[in-house]
């Protein structure tokens, strides 16, 4: 779901992290000028490719979150605003085809809902066990997402219902 030398946006998050790792061993990404361009509120995600020549890392800096390790706050906001990025790569608390993508903090949902207006495509990564559930702070709603990626133990009721509202599904 990327590509070579496109720029993606990674919010913080386990799933997220993984994605980050999963980037960082991808073979068509071993080199270019840049590879990638990864803008991230994540201080870990960040640290963990900042070591990769080939991809050039963006922080949007903020004040950091000790349970996330995110950037959240009016600096961030101020980074995001000057940018555009190919895709929006989504870590979630929950994800609902009536209440959209939230997570449980409500500075990080703001940080995340910035990225993803600032993103031609949203892809949200979320294990089966966030699916269907809501949240306390809304990221966006289920209509601004273009992919859900899953584990194979998404319901068939489930992945239908994302289908059904314009979603394509990819279970891993």
């Amino acid at each position: 779901l990327v590509a070579p030398g496109e720029a993606v946006g990674l919010t913080g998050g386990t799933t997220t992290t993984e994605v980050a790792r999963a980037l960082a061993v991808r073979g068509d990404l071993a080199s270019g000028s840049p590879a990638l361009t990864v803008v991230t509120n994540a201080l870990n995600i960040a640290n963990e490719l900042a070591v990769r020549p080939q991809f050039k890392i963006v922080v949007t800096g903020g004040v950091a979150r000790p349970q996330s390790y995110e950037l959240i706050g009016p600096l961030a906001d101020g980074v995001l605003g000057q940018i555009t990025i190919d895709v929006a790569v989504l870590g979630v608390v929950a994800f609902d085809v009536t209440h959209g993508a939230a997570a449980n903090d409500e500075a990080e949902a703001a940080i995340n809902r910035l990225l993803c207006e600032r993103a031609e495509r949203v892809v949200v990564a979320a294990d089966s066990s966030k699916l269907g559930g809501r949240a306390f702070a809304r990221i966006c709603s289920a209509e601004s997402v273009d992919t859900l990626v899953t584990d194979a133990a998404a319901g068939k009721e489930t992945v239908r219902r994302f289908e059904e509202a314009g979603i394509r599904v990819v279970t891993v």
